[in-house]
């Protein structure tokens, strides 16, 4: 089996998410995404990998990696280059699934386990995608439509979404209150009075659902890099006595020493980071002792491949992961596969505006969740394709290259 196109789908309704798909001359197709920067994406894709696997066999996927990698910039916090490699690797785990007539967690050694617990990033129906303009452009998405509007839901009464979280078997949540008052001074200072309004959904849903002993619910802080380490550490002890489910991103990645003295500043889990990629870069986060838990989105990181490399490596050091998912249905799906591939998954990110909304209207099927837990991914591959009606759309961009 050789490969004889790479083609790339961009919609103009969710411009952000780039879809790669690999065809073979056996008539199989594998399926991979990546999110944002997708013409810089789109144009690697196509002028550097193609040229490279086109007439391949799809199934040496390690030599595939290897060799984009080194065509390419070598990593960095994140790099295109890299997003297109992830995208790719991806649709090669797929094919290689679809040709065994496997699921892509049996063919990396799973399952390990039943089922994977899972939270909810309380993110909208269009968070990601086109953001109003001026100061709470990185706070909400300016939008509410459907019963899953959950960053509205959160920012006027957060007790009542982790109620309806709970309701759906729904344990654990994730909510970033800081961030509307990073873009005021850069990040570089937080008011006191500016925590305190922070606060309230905190507040809010211990009030609902649990004081901070015996929390019915747990809540995750994320963080999105916007603080320096003197308020990230600040807005960190303010919400201490909350029992936060962990800190995320805490500061820019371009500093592992400041994250380490973050981690170092709290008794909470430190989760980093879905901003690195590649073994290479999470090698330092673990050497340094910077995280309690590793993160990363498939999608971003290098792929499968690198995934389970970096999970791996996380369990050496008795550091558990927990996939990143806010960018498309393919990541998500692939993070589920690995989920079930490696012994150290701590839990699995999951937004329920998307899963209820665009990833159900893109692809074929999504992973089963019940009462707070999904389970593996059913057929070959990834299990899933992008419906026939997507390619179709008046609004689809579609670029092929080809023997």
């Amino acid at each position: 089996m050789n490969i004889t196109a790479v083609e790339t789908i961009r919609l103009a309704e969710h411009l952000n998410i780039l879809f790669v798909r690999v065809h073979t001359d056996a008539g199989l197709i594998g399926l991979g995404d990546t999110w944002r920067l997708t013409e810089t994406v789109n144009s690697y894709v196509h002028s550097v990998a193609a040229p490279l696997l086109l007439g391949q066999d799809p199934f040496a996927i390690e030599r595939h990696w290897r060799t984009l990698y080194r065509t390419s910039a070598g990593g960095g916090l994140h790099s295109s280059e890299i997003r297109g490699v992830s995208a790719i690797d991806v649709a090669l785990w797929d094919l290689f699934g679809q040709a065994q007539g496997l699921p892509i967690y049996r063919l990396l050694g799973g399952p390990t386990r039943e089922a994977v617990r899972v939270y909810n990033t309380c993110a909208g129906y269009r968070y990601g995608g086109a953001k109003p303009r001026g100061a709470d452009a990185t706070y909400t998405d300016g939008k509410v439509e459907g019963p899953y509007e959950d960053l509205d839901a959160w920012k006027t009464d957060a007790g009542a979404l982790a109620k309806s979280l709970l309701d759906e078997g729904i344990t654990a949540m994730k909510i970033w209150p800081f961030d509307q008052f990073g873009p005021e001074t850069g990040g570089q200072w937080i008011t006191a009075a500016q925590i305190e309004r922070a606060l309230t959904p905190w507040r809010q849903i211990r009030d609902a659902v649990g004081n901070t002993v015996g929390n019915t619910m747990e809540v995750a802080l994320e963080l999105h890099s916007v603080w320096n380490l003197p308020s990230a550490i600040r807005i960190a002890k303010a919400v201490e006595p909350f029992d936060p489910m962990w800190f995320e991103d805490p500061v820019r990645m371009d500093n592992l020493d400041a994250l380490a003295e973050f981690r170092a500043s709290t008794h909470v889990p430190t989760t980093a980071s879905e901003t690195l990629s590649t073994r290479y870069a999470f090698r330092e986060l673990l050497e340094k002792r910077a995280a309690s838990i590793v993160m990363f989105d498939t999608g971003w990181v290098g792929g499968l491949t690198e995934a389970k490399k970096i999970a791996a490596m996380a369990e050496a050091y008795h550091i558990p992961v927990a996939p990143h998912d806010c960018t498309g249905p393919i990541n998500y799906v692939a993070g589920v596969h690995l989920d079930f591939a490696i012994t150290n998954c701590y839990v699995q990110e999951t937004v329920r505006a998307y899963i209820h909304g665009w990833y159900a209207e893109l692809v074929t099927s999504l992973p089963r969740i019940e009462r707070g837990y999904v389970y593996p991914p059913e057929g070959p591959g990834l299990g899933t394709a992008l419906r026939p009606e997507v390619l179709a759309r008046p609004d689809a961009i579609v670029q092929r290259t080809e023997l």
